[in-house]
C-alpha cells in the first residue's frame, strides 16, 4: 500500500546561471497547438504561462549566436502512441504546429519527432555534436514529465550538460512537475534555475 504522505526530497536550485554561448543551445520541446493552446487536444493549462518566459530566453539567446532547436511531436495516422494519449499531434494539421507566439525563425532548427526523446529516431545528437559542436542544453518546453525529462534525460546520457528553467516548462499537475524536476537534479545532475531571466550568456 503506498504510504498517505511522502517526505519530498531536497532540489538543488540555482539562482543564477552563466554559461558560455558558444558551447549553448536552447532546446524548445514540443510548444505546439496540442499542447500548449487551450483549443489543443492534449492542452497543458499551465503551458501558455511559460510562452513569454520561452519568447524571452529565445530572444536573448539569438542576439547571443545560441542556436535555437524546436522539437515538434510528429505522427502519421494509427500512430501506436495515440492507444496512450489519444490522437495528437499529427502531422500537417493545426495541432502540430509551434505556437504562434513562439514560430521559429529562419536560421531556427525544427526537429520532428516520434517519441517522448528528442534524439530518438532524429539526427538532433548528430547536430548538436557533429555541425553545431554544442554541449551546454538549456531544455524548457512541456511536457515536464514526459517529453522535456525524456529528452533531458537522453541529453544527459550522451554527456551534454543540462540547464532547466523552472518558468521555462509547464506539467499536468504540481506533482509532475515536481518529479521531473527531482529527476533532473538527482540523476541527471542537471542545473535547475528558477527563471529564464537568470540564465546569463557570457564568456
Amino acid at each position: 500500500m503506498l504510504p498517505q504522505s511522502i517526505q519530498l526530497p531536497e532540489i538543488t536550485i540555482h539562482e543564477k546561471v552563466s554559461i558560455d554561448p558558444a558551447r549553448a543551445a536552447v532546446i524548445v520541446v514540443d510548444m505546439q497547438n496540442d499542447f500548449a493552446h487551450p483549443r489543443g487536444r492534449l492542452f497543458v493549462p499551465d503551458a501558455p504561462k511559460t510562452i513569454a518566459n520561452i519568447a524571452r530566453l529565445i530572444n536573448r539567446a539569438r542576439i547571443h549566436g545560441v542556436p535555437v532547436i524546436y522539437t515538434q511531436d510528429w505522427h502519421m495516422k494509427e500512430d501506436p502512441e495515440f492507444r496512450i494519449w489519444g490522437e495528437h499531434a499529427v502531422a500537417g494539421t493545426w495541432g502540430a504546429e509551434i505556437v504562434d507566439e513562439l514560430k521559429p525563425l529562419e536560421g531556427d532548427i525544427v526537429i520532428k519527432k516520434l517519441r517522448y526523446d528528442a534524439f530518438y529516431g532524429t539526427q538532433l545528437e548528430h547536430l548538436l555534436s557533429r555541425v553545431l559542436r554544442r554541449d551546454v542544453l538549456i531544455i524548457t518546453g512541456t511536457v515536464a514529465n514526459i517529453c522535456v525529462l525524456h529528452t533531458a534525460g537522453s541529453a544527459a546520457l550522451r554527456w551534454f550538460d543540462i540547464v532547466v528553467p523552472i518558468d521555462g516548462i509547464s506539467a499536468l499537475t504540481q506533482f509532475d512537475l515536481y518529479a521531473a524536476l527531482r529527476q533532473v537534479d538527482f540523476l541527471y545532475k542537471g542545473r535547475i534555475v528558477r527563471s529564464v531571466d537568470n540564465i546569463e550568456f557570457t564568456r
